[in-house]
């Protein structure tokens, strides 16, 4: 099933695809002991877990050395996919529950990821800026900027404004009618499975405040 990733990223080093492919049976080893994923999610775990997590490489290339913190990572996503597809940026990863980083160390470690490093750690209690935060709808988008607004880098590389990326679900005209500067885009735009149809990324720019 990893074969699925180099569908839609067809410049995937040997490396990179290797890496990619052992995913399968680390996380269903790891569930086994430390369950992460739902038993349902584990079967799809290439399409709702790490093809899910890539949706926000569609949207921003990330450049060598950039920084990106990934908040409430539970066992590694969106972390783990981007860092594989990203190895020269780097991610941080935390989560306030401890023995899921368990996991994320596990599985970094056994694929080789050098660009990984690890917090059993709240969010808002991390003193470091970045030039992204990434995470996976942990909470409503005003609490989690909350969480996050004094976390950014003030020098911009990349094509979008440094600021958040979130991969959330459903319909967001409400939580976002105060974000005027969010984007959305629609992982269906890129991806074709039925998964993705109601599944977005949203970019929200966040000024670096010192």
């Amino acid at each position: 099933m990893a074969s699925i990733i180099g569908q839609y990223f067809p410049e995937l080093t040997a490396t990179q695809k290797r890496q990619f492919d052992q995913l399968d049976a680390l996380y269903r080893e790891w569930n086994s002991k430390i369950n992460v994923i739902s038993r349902k999610d584990i079967d799809e775990l290439y399409v709702r877990h790490v093809l899910h997590s890539l949706g926000i490489a569609k949207v921003v290339s990330f450049v060598p050395n950039a920084t990106v913190l990934d908040v409430g990572t539970g066992g590694g996503f969106p972390g783990i996919p981007l860092a594989i597809l990203f190895p020269e940026t780097k991610f941080h990863l935390v989560d306030s529950i401890g023995k899921k980083l368990k996991v994320v160390d596990g599985v970094a470690e056994a694929i080789g990821l050098k660009n990984v490093t690890t917090a059993h750690e709240r969010a808002e209690n991390i003193d470091q800026d970045f030039d992204f935060v990434v995470s996976r709808a942990v909470t409503a988008m005003p609490t989690f900027v909350g969480w996050v607004k004094n976390k950014f880098k003030k020098e911009q590389r990349h094509s979008l404004k440094n600021g958040i990326l979130y991969l959330k679900g459903g319909d967001l005209t409400e939580e976002l009618e105060v974000y005027r500067t969010a984007t959305v885009y629609n992982l269906s735009d890129y991806f074709d499975d039925t998964f993705f149809e109601t599944k977005k990324v949203v970019h929200l720019p966040v000024k670096y405040k010192g």
